[in-house]
């Protein structure tokens, strides 16, 4: 039985031994989880009409260590059946316009130190480990989750020689781009809620062609673990129309980070090529362009130029 289960279980075979207050709070909750999920105590009592006290006793007479430990049973219960629509309601309904900007950096700040707090280190140094044995390394990240593959794939060219980022519409496409995989290689797969199905099936193929599977999502109870035997874990869980992607970011930055430091010569000699070859070909500006005849163009500041 799943944790949103087992709430849902606990109001309902509890609900004759709750006084009127609390049952009140059982009505609501049923018909309006999606809302209380993100309700302080004081906030869902004034919504319900009973005291903050009356809510943290519910918590704890519902079998829950406090409020917190009740409000994250309720956060997975919203998990996977709040909808876009659903997520912009409830942003929209409790953020005031003026506080968006303050209320989004400071959820995204806190989603960092939780990932910092509980993030396993024995999985991230498994999850290094894992990606210098591998002969081959996929990365799949799809819809909101494809820019942090993508700059995962960016960084990973220069580091390895067998890189396949994989592109995709359909599922069929993940495994033709995927026949080849086997256990000498490593599946990266990125998914947070909601859960892309395409990437779970990618995982499983890879699993079934005995691949070593990495997973970079947002739970333990995630999906996404059934194929890994390492899991990172960041926390993404902000109720909003656009999903909070900075505390994956961070960890996707200390595995290049890492993954750099123990290969440096090999990096050090990639990055001196490059630069070479940044400058031959004029990838990043200078003060002055060489053109192919010999003539230069000065690259001036356009404030300065005459009308």
């Amino acid at each position: 039985m799943g944790t949103e289960e087992n709430l849902l279980s606990r109001m309902n075979t509890q609900y004759h031994k709750f006084s009127k207050g609390q049952k009140k709070l059982v009505s609501y909750i049923t018909d309006n989880y999606d809302k209380a999920a993100f309700f302080t105590a004081a906030k869902l009592g004034e919504t319900v009409g009973v005291s903050e006290s009356t809510v943290v006793r519910f918590a704890i007479h519902l079998g829950y260590k406090g409020y917190p430990e009740f409000q994250k049973a309720l956060e997975e219960l919203v998990r996977n059946k709040l909808n876009s629509i659903q997520r912009m309601e409830v942003t929209y309904g409790r953020v005031p316009q003026s506080e968006i900007l303050d209320t989004v950096l400071r959820a995204d700040i806190e989603k960092i130190k939780l990932t910092m707090e509980n993030i396993d280190h024995n999985a991230f140094e498994l999850a290094v480990e894992t990606i210098l044995e591998a002969k081959s390394i996929y990365i799949v990240g799809i819809r909101s989750c494809a820019p942090l593959a993508s700059f995962l794939g960016f960084y990973f060219n220069l580091l390895f020689d067998n890189v396949h980022l994989m592109h995709t519409n359909s599922s069929s496409e993940l495994f033709e781009q995927m026949i080849h995989i086997s256990k000498d290689d490593v599946i990266i797969g990125i998914s947070f809620p909601r859960y892309s199905m395409r990437t779970l099936k990618a995982l499983e193929f890879a699993n079934n062609r005995n691949a070593k599977v990495i997973t970079l999502t947002d739970s333990i109870h995630s999906p996404m673990n059934l194929y890994s035997s390492c899991n990172l874990i960041a926390r993404s869980d902000m109720a909003s129309i656009v999903d909070s992607l900075v505390a994956p970011l961070s960890v996707i930055n200390a595995l290049v980070v890492a993954l750099c430091m123990r290969k440096q010569k090999e990096v050090t000699a990639t990055l001196e090529d490059l630069e070479k070859i940044w400058d031959e070909y004029q990838v990043y500006n200078n003060d002055e362009i060489n053109l192919a005849d010999g003539k230069e163009i000065e690259i001036r500041n356009p404030d300065e130029l005459e009308d």
